[in-house]
């Protein structure tokens, strides 16, 4: 069968490639791929960047986004054929630690999780694969080929979960959110925040194009330049991974603000910053700076509330771009207006 291919660790290695069917190992419910999303991770596989494949191999099938319907479910899994599914993403690590005992793979302690697509897994990026029932999270029928925003709005669910969590400390009456980046996490990073009541204000170097529009359709002020910010922001998502706008932004912070830090640069960078200064404002305005990564279950149900109580039109005007697996690699090469490019993996 069709998949989407990369040799790890080398460089422009993406291919449409022959894999064998999945293994029974990988899970017993059989899922048709129907859709895919890009992401950076993605396009740094793609360059080489990190990746491994399965033990003994260099080869490894990328697909983290994903979305199918299943072919074969036993009985008693709660899934019937028919049914669509997101796969969720890390896998505990085999001794587990304690974090991964309790469900909480996204903060393993040892470093020995696997991820499908991404670390010693085979991911979703092919015609047919398998997961777990356990592994497997229900999309509802309505939310059709949106279903495939369900892993990067779990990303967003768990954010927003570590806000509150660092924020609970003392009170907390937040007004103001940033969003920094309006890629497809910070555009839903600022759904949420809108849903949740605040006022939303969105940085992004996009002039023109969908991003603009989005914002304000949410209700939220749309920026190209921080400078032009006039409140100090109770909380930031940070989406962009900059180490600038990742300084520029935690000056910021207004008393007992929290940022929390979504994004990775792919690539080092060297800054001249006052960080004596920079510690001093945190400090004296009891402000917390908090990274966070991948999802848990109950994360990937969250997003699945989340998109089913939005309006589907916006939703829809997030994936702007639509590749065929014959033609996938061309998915990572980004063109001016993409948001979210996903794959469809029956063409």
């Amino acid at each position: 069968m069709r998949a989407m291919t990369v040799t790890t660790g080398k460089a422009d290695s993406a291919a449409v490639g022959e894999v064998e069917e999945p293994p029974l190992t990988d899970g017993s419910i059989l899922v048709e791929g129907l859709l895919t999303g890009i992401c950076g991770t993605d396009v740094e596989l793609v360059t080489g960047a990190f990746g491994t494949g399965r033990p003994g191999s260099d080869h490894l099938v990328i697909g983290h986004e994903s979305l199918g319907r299943v072919l074969e479910a036993p009985e008693g899994s709660g899934f019937t054929e028919g049914d669509l599914v997101a796969g969720v993403v890390r896998r505990p690590d085999p001794e587990p630690c304690p974090a991964c005992a309790r469900g909480e793979w996204d903060f393993c302690r040892n470093g020995r999780y696997t991820e499908r697509g991404i670390k010693e897994m085979d991911g979703y990026g092919a015609e047919r694969w398998r997961v777990d029932p356990y592994f497997a999270a229900p999309v509802p029928k309505q939310l059709g080929r949106l279903g495939v925003l369900v892993e990067p709005a779990s990303i967003l669910a768990k954010a927003w979960e570590q806000v509150d969590r660092v924020a609970s400390r003392s009170w907390f009456g937040p007004e103001h959110v940033l969003v920094t980046g309006a890629g497809p996490i910070g555009l839903l990073a600022a759904l949420i925040a809108t849903r949740r009541g605040y006022a939303v204000h969105v940085l992004d170097r996009a002039e023109d194009g969908p991003k603009p529009e989005l914002v304000r359709s949410l209700g939220g002020s749309y920026l190209t330049d921080l400078a032009d910010l006039t409140v100090a922001p109770d909380v930031v998502i940070e989406a962009t991974g900059a180490g600038q706008v990742v300084f520029d932004c935690a000056k910021l912070l207004a008393p007992a603000g929290v940022m929390c830090l979504t994004g990775i640069s792919p690539g080092p960078a060297t800054l001249d910053v006052q960080l004596d200064a920079l510690n001093r404002q945190l400090v004296v305005r009891n402000a917390a700076l908090v990274g966070s990564v991948n999802a848990a279950k109950r994360h990937y149900a969250d997003a699945v509330d989340i998109l089913t109580a939005t309006d589907r039109a916006w939703l829809e005007r997030l994936i702007t771009r639509t590749v065929p697996l014959s033609d996938w690699p061309s998915a990572v090469v980004r063109e001016p207006d993409d948001i979210k490019v996903v794959v469809d993996l029956r063409a």
